[in-house]
């Protein structure tokens, strides 16, 4: 079970491949209004696996991230293990993922798990490349909602939800095999730093 949180905007500004045109040689550079990312957002905390979303949740406005609202969720991470994967909870066969933020790294959570006998997979500092929420799940909605204009924040949890709904079962297994090679690659790279695909 692989995990983390992210923003989501009202309006994102759109990527370099999508802002992209094709130009006649000669022809000048297009002018383009600077665009910026607007103020209304909601942050995202979801959990998946191979066969799709265990968990998710917007965090409420002016909520922070901290260790204690972190243990909050991962009690209702288990809650939801428990009911939508069955099998797991009573193998005790799952597993967490998670990066190092001091929300996810704190004594406070690093005991709670101890005590509710969840076994953590380490995550190597600053390797975003390595973490399928980063590769994968947050690229996949953001690109669909960039350039979408959202007023309020019930909207961009609806069209978040709609973009999560939509992801196919079989791209979550081939997440997960990615996610594989790219920790091979690692171990064969001795920790060595890569980006992407390109390694």
């Amino acid at each position: 079970m692989t995990g983390d949180e992210t923003w989501v905007y009202g309006y994102d500004i759109e990527t370099k491949m999508q802002s992209s045109q094709w130009m006649g040689k000669g022809s000048p550079r297009p002018k383009k209004a600077r665009m910026s990312r607007s103020k209304i957002k909601v942050m995202l905390v979801l959990f998946f696996d191979w066969k799709g979303i265990v968990h998710h949740e917007f965090v409420p406005r002016g909520q922070m991230v901290n260790k204690q609202f972190y243990q909050g969720v991962l009690a209702r991470l288990r809650d939801a293990v428990h009911r939508k994967r069955p099998e797991l909870w009573e193998n005790k066969t799952w597993m967490l993922h998670h990066d190092n933020k001091p929300a996810h790294a704190s004594l406070l959570i690093r005991s709670y798990l101890a005590e509710h006998q969840t076994s953590v997979v380490p995550h190597p500092p600053y390797s975003l490349d390595l973490a399928p929420a980063d590769f994968f799940l947050f690229p996949k909605i953001k690109t669909t909602l960039k350039e979408r204009r959202f007023q309020t924040t019930e909207e961009i949890r609806r069209n978040a939800m709609r973009e999560l709904r939509a992801i196919i079962g079989s791209a979550f297994q081939e997440a997960f095999q990615q996610w594989k090679k790219r920790w091979e690659r690692c171990i064969v790279s001795r920790g060595g730093y890569f980006e992407g695909d390109s390694a």
